[in-house]
């Protein structure tokens, strides 16, 4: 390529023709000699006449130079002019372009692509073949090709949501069994080079281009006192810097939003910092996940929430009935008041405790059980379980864990009690020391009116001081712990009433009890979590950190979901086990973000600031125009180009090079209406959302799938529509799902779909909110009503099991979508002396004009390009069977909006046949 400044050109050799334009003009100006001047008489009679067709006697300079300019500017085009070109590569062999591709890259993600893409127009000038290789790729084709084809499929790269695997393709660099000359690798800056660079180095100059962005990612969430908090990563401890945690949930309505959004400034010099998140225990326990806000975003600034921080499920067992009337002396009245607010409280008999699934057994001043209950209650301690105990005069005189060490019990006991601040007391209530650090309940301040009066003692055992969580001023202890292998057992040495203590009536009470419930499985191993099952993947991140539907992938054993990093086996997302789910990060707990590290040798740029352009296009088409400009010129010399002729040209040219806008938008509406008018096309309301709308659009189309292979109704591709402007008369049914986010209806829409449902039209309201729903509804209930204010709607009844929907082509008796809810709304049936005058009934043959039920079924029917099923219904063969039955609700569906009441007149066939056979 041969440069002028920032113009370049790709077949410089034909600029040479320029030369030639002098010449070309010599020829384009010659002219015939002058004819020898003779004075003939009869010319005298020709004076006056005009001639329609004239010759100039010289050809115009401006004509001239127009087709000068024609010529030069076809000549610069055909010579390959680049605006910016990039400078040519190093090196001989094909060009290895290197792009991470890992959660990392995502940031900038379309930079980088514009870069590959530069690098691709360059190679495919000088005709250099490319390995083009995403580290992130588990399966990378490492075959070299022309540019033109890795240009061809450079838009479908995107990146993943793992960290880029650099050794393996350092061991192909080092097999030699990559051919290569140059190397341009596009990092992301992050992680160890794993001898890559090295590799690349013994073969050729190599060119790295860091991140754009500075990648940030976050820890998993996690639960200390009573706040959720995650850890900002960075690699590099640069300048200051700023960022937002956006704590994203669902609402009281169930839609996801953001709960809360919590800024972080980043010191300079930090790579770390900890953000904490306060939030009231019932928005806490919605929080779905924390993401960073922003450019930042990437699977790995997403950090999942899972089981681990929600609402626990206590039982509360007590060793003595409370008698009638004495409610303040029940021995669970302050415990169930203080974990209410705090936990899901259950109460049932001793011998039935496990079955409830408790994550927290607490035992009031219960001393005997039998030895399968001892047996079971320490298996399930051994397992994880948290069992908390509260003494009383029933323990403290039953001599548990006096001469044995009891397993339910973390200290061994001594004989009776202790009474403080009584007749025959050993002096006066004890008060609360501070809490030792690093404990439990470290952070917490003892209050001066909590007064102790009765304890049991604990044995002072050589290892009492490390089980104690809490003491008196004199040091006994009033709180001891101790570990079962993954479980924990926690003894108040007080009673869960105020008869030993005035604790149950202080706020600490609620704090301690608070700090206790939360430590349930929170602090289990990770691994040991997971193992022992294969988990099977819901959600899954990519790499821009969007949660989507889990396809084609294999259950994981819980042991390779313990280890770090993740990778294509085992993408970022949610995990179910059973009843179990669980939340698989990018990160770790203990994860720290590192610094690529390059070697010396490696030549370090940024991207490249000036995009290439090519110019040939615009050239050649400056050239074209200028030819078309002189051939209307020589015409209009020649006396050839009429007035009327100079107009139409005029208008053609207008409309051959102006835009015409308003023209395009009309033939844009002009034809979806000739598509709606010409195909059986259904239709779906646009919300705004665009995830909704998505699945709306492949809803549709998988039931017009269904329809092709198993019905007459062969239906076109779904369209959406604007209730606000676009014409609804051709399409025979409205798919509506109901969102948060719409707004109510125009009156000029009002009036457009009380035309459209008039006219024989019907709408299917989905609010998608069954699994939500209680007796009065789902949440979204409201929100339908709002949208459908002003619609002239008939009166609803649930749909009778004899209705025409459950038989119009499938013999059905239920109507489920994604889920199985309340019932499905239709028109109410009348009797015949109601029939007349009723608008639908006359006018839709039969048919309801609304729909209304909240089962999802788009969701249910919704099918990829590949026809493949997109989002999950039920589990195993029940969910494909409930997919089943929602597809045959489809079909009987359209089948009832096309045909009416054909299939309730069949039951009057037997009566018609009988009269006219009399």
């Amino acid at each position: 390529m041969w440069t002028l400044g920032a113009l370049g050109f790709t077949a410089p050799l034909l600029l040479a023709a320029l030369i030639a334009l002098p010449v070309l003009w010599w020829l384009l100006r010659a002219t015939p000699p002058a004819p020898v001047r003779r004075r003939f008489p009869g010319v005298s009679l020709l004076l006056g006449l005009e001639d329609p067709e004239r010759m100039p006697a010289r050809t115009p300079w401006w004509l001239l130079l127009l087709r000068m300019l024609a010529v030069a500017f076809a000549i610069i085009g055909l010579s390959g002019p680049v605006l910016n070109p990039a400078a040519e590569g190093d090196g001989d062999g094909p060009l290895l372009i290197l792009m991470d591709g890992g959660w990392g890259s995502a940031p900038d993600w379309p930079t980088r692509q514009a870069e590959v893409g530069t690098l691709l127009d360059q190679a495919a000038r000088t005709g250099r073949p490319v390995h083009l290789v995403s580290l992130s790729d588990p399966d990378p084709d490492l075959e070299p090709r022309p540019a033109e084809d890795w240009a061809n499929r450079l838009e479908t790269l995107q990146p993943q949501a793992w960290a880029p695997d650099r050794a393996r393709l350092a061991e192909v660099v080092e097999s030699g069994a990559l051919e290569f000359g140059q190397t341009v690798w596009l990092s992301d800056g992050l992680g160890a080079e794993d001898g890559l660079a090295e590799a690349l180095l013994a073969r050729g100059p190599v060119r790295v281009v860091p991140p754009l962005r500075e990648p940030m990612a976050l820890s998993p969430l996690r639960f200390e006192d009573g706040q959720l908090l995650t850890t900002v990563l960075r690699a590099e401890a640069s300048g200051a810097g700023s960022t937002t945690v956006n704590v994203i949930g669902a609402d009281t309505t169930g839609t996801e939003r953001v709960l809360d959004a919590v800024p972080v400034v980043l010191p300079a010099g930090e790579t770390e910092v900890e953000v904490a998140i306060d939030l009231p225990l019932e928005v806490r326990n919605r929080v779905s996940r924390a993401a960073l806000q922003g450019i930042n975003a990437s699977a790995g600034a997403v950090a999942l929430a899972d089981d681990g921080l929600k609402r626990r499920r206590v039982a509360l067992v007590a060793g003595a009935q409370r008698q009638e009337g004495l409610r303040l002396t029940a021995p669970l009245h302050y415990l169930r008041s203080a974990l209410d607010p705090i936990a899901d409280v259950v109460e049932p008999p001793l011998a039935d405790v496990l079955d409830t699934n408790p994550d927290v057994i607490m035992l009031a001043d219960v001393a005997a059980l039998s030895s399968l209950e001892t047996q079971e209650l320490t298996e399930w301690v051994e397992n994880g379980g948290l069992l908390v105990r509260f003494a009383g005069p029933r323990l403290a005189a039953s001599g548990l864990g006096q001469t044995v060490r009891d397993p339910l019990l973390p200290v061994r006991l001594r004989a009776g009690g202790r009474s403080v601040g009584g007749t025959m007391s050993w002096g006066a209530p004890k008060r609360l020391r501070p809490f030792p650090a690093g404990t439990l309940f470290d952070g917490l301040t003892p209050p001066e009116e909590v007064e102790i009066t009765s304890q049991v003692m604990a044995q002072p055992d050589p290892d009492l001081a490390e089980r104690t969580l809490a003491a008196l001023e004199d040091g006994t202890p009033l709180v001891t712990a101790r570990d079962v292998d993954r479980g924990r057992v926690i003894l108040f040495h007080v009673t869960a009433t105020t008869s030993w203590s005035s604790l149950p009536l202080s706020g600490l009470f609620l704090d301690m009890l608070e700090r206790i419930v939360r430590t349930a499985q929170v602090g289990e191993d990770a691994g040991d979590a997971l193992a022992g099952a294969v988990w099977a993947a819901d959600q899954v991140l990519d790499g821009y950190g969007q949660l989507g539907p889990a396809r084609g992938l294999s259950g994981v054993e819980g042991e390779r979901l313990a280890e770090q990093p993740v990778g294509p086996d085992a993408p970022p997302g949610y995990y179910v086990a059973g009843e179990r789910r669980a939340a698989i990060n990018v990160t770790s707990a203990s994860a720290e973000m590192v610094a690529l590290d390059l070697p010396s040798g490696v030549v370090v740029t940024g991207f490249t600031e000036r995009a290439e352009r090519d110019l040939k296009p615009a050239a050649l088409t400056i050239a074209v125009l200028l030819l078309l400009t002189d051939i209307l010129a020589t015409l209009a010399l020649g006396g050839r180009l009429r007035p009327a002729a100079r107009a139409g040209m005029g208008v053609v040219l207008a409309l051959i090079l102006l835009p015409g806008t308003a023209r395009a938008q009309q033939e844009l509406e002009n034809s979806q209406a000739l598509y709606a008018a010409t195909e059986t096309v259904l239709a779906y309301v646009e919300t705004g959302d665009g995830e909704i709308d998505r699945i709306s659009r492949a809803g549709l189309t998988g039931l017009s799938v269904t329809l092709t292979r198993r019905t007459a109704v062969e239906p076109a591709p779904p369209v959406g529509v604007n209730v606000e402007e676009d014409e609804l008369a051709f399409f025979p049914l409205l798919y509506w799902p109901v969102t948060e986010a719409q707004s109510p209806p125009s009156p000029d829409a009002v009036e457009r779909l009380n035309t459209y449902l008039r006219g024989g039209g019907m709408i299917l309201f989905d609010t998608r909110d069954a699994h939500l729903a209680g007796r009065s509804g789902g949440p979204n209930g409201a929100l339908l009503q709002r949208l459908a204010d002003g619609l002239d709607l008939p009166p609803l009844e649930p749909v009778p099991d004899d209705h025409v929907l459950n038989r119009s082509f499938y013999l059905l008796e239920q109507l489920p979508g994604r889920y199985v809810g309340p019932p499905v709304w239709v028109e109410a049936s009348l009797a015949p002396q109601e029939v007349e005058g009723v608008p639908f009934r006359t006018l839709n043959d039969g048919v309801s004009p609304v729909l209304i039920g909240a089962n999802d079924w788009a969701g249910a029917w919704a099918m990829d390009e590949q026809g493949n099923f997109i989002r999950p219904v039920g589990r195993g063969v029940g969910g494909e069977r409930q997919r089943e039955i929602a597809l045959r609700f489809g079909v009987n569906l359209v089948m009832y909006v096309m045909t009416g009441n054909y299939k309730s007149d069949q039951v009057h066939v037997p009566a018609l046949l009988e009269r006219l056979g009399q």
